[in-house]
């Protein structure tokens, strides 16, 4: 009987789980949904190099170029969406435009994917750079796979744009961030194409996220860029101008979208304007 019993209990038991997958399989068709770690990735991928070629291509008779810089757009898809519908709603041209990263929270691969829809809504090509939070889990490998390298460049109207990852603790210094040796290389490389420099980032020097330990050393390498006119940096949440080092070389820090801000530079060949654009 005690064995009869068991057995019984046992068969009830396997009947109440069939039953309780099944509805759950029928309530719910995301229960057995991906891992928001996983680095699989649909749609386009390698966005970097593609607008890259785009911008490259779209300015290079000009010696006046305009683009728009936004940062941490964090999980507030529709404050980015507000950014990118003004953008593109705005009569005077604008060539490209810069996020300074933080596209996630924690660089889940489905909040990198949500942030490259809403960026591709863009009427002119974009690059995206790496954020800190978008480090978190497998987020640079995400991002490696649907932006590119955290580290690039690109020319645009006769001015380098180097772009750099600067978020050293992310990396627990198991790597060289900031990267001098990129630094180095691009320097020179298409030396005869460039006379100006921008140098882009997610965390300035002596915030949390930089190794500061090399602070002055980054600061001597952006130096020997030709004619650096100014740096752009996120992660702060606020508009901000800063000259860090005392040199009279700028720092703008770009406001989170969440705040409905943004910056509109302009490059000329006596020099650069910008305003501060709210939305």
């Amino acid at each position: 009987m005690r064995n009869f019993t068991h057995r019984k209990k046992i068969a009830l038991g396997t009947g109440f789980c069939s039953i309780a997958c099944m509805m759950m399989m029928g309530a719910c068709d995301t229960v057995f949904d991906v891992h928001p770690y996983d680095v699989r990735v649909k749609g386009d991928t390698d966005l970097n190099a593609k607008n890259i070629r785009k911008i490259e291509e779209s300015v290079k008779s000009k010696d006046t170029i305009r683009f728009a810089v936004i940062s941490d757009s964090h999980q507030w898809l529709d404050d980015l969406q507000l950014a990118v519908n003004d953008i593109n709603r705005r009569k005077d041209s604008i060539d490209f435009v810069i996020h300074c990263g933080d596209i996630s929270d924690f660089g889940a691969t489905k909040e990198m994917i949500w942030t490259r829809d809403k960026m591709q809504k863009l009427k002119m090509p974009s690059v995206v750079l790496l954020g800190n939070h978008d480090c978190l889990g497998t987020g640079n490998q995400s991002y490696a796979t649907i932006f590119g390298d955290p580290d690039f460049s690109f020319i645009a109207g006769g001015v380098k744009f180097v772009c750099l990852n600067t978020n050293a603790i992310e990396y627990d210094y198991s790597r060289p961030v900031p990267n001098f040796d990129f630094m180095e290389a691009e320097r020179s490389r298409d030396s005869l194409s460039f006379n100006r420099t921008v140098v882009c980032m997610h965390a300035a020097p002596y915030s949390e996220q930089f190794n500061n330990n090399v602070a002055k050393v980054f600061n001597y390498y952006i130096h020997q860029f030709p004619q650096l006119l100014f740096c752009l940096d996120g992660h702060g949440h606020h508009t901000k101008t800063e000259d860090l080092f005392g040199d009279g070389t700028l720092f703008y820090m770009a406001s989170s979208c969440h705040f409905h801000e943004y910056y509109l530079f302009t490059i000329t060949p006596k020099g650069y304007k910008y305003e501060v654009v709210k939305f």
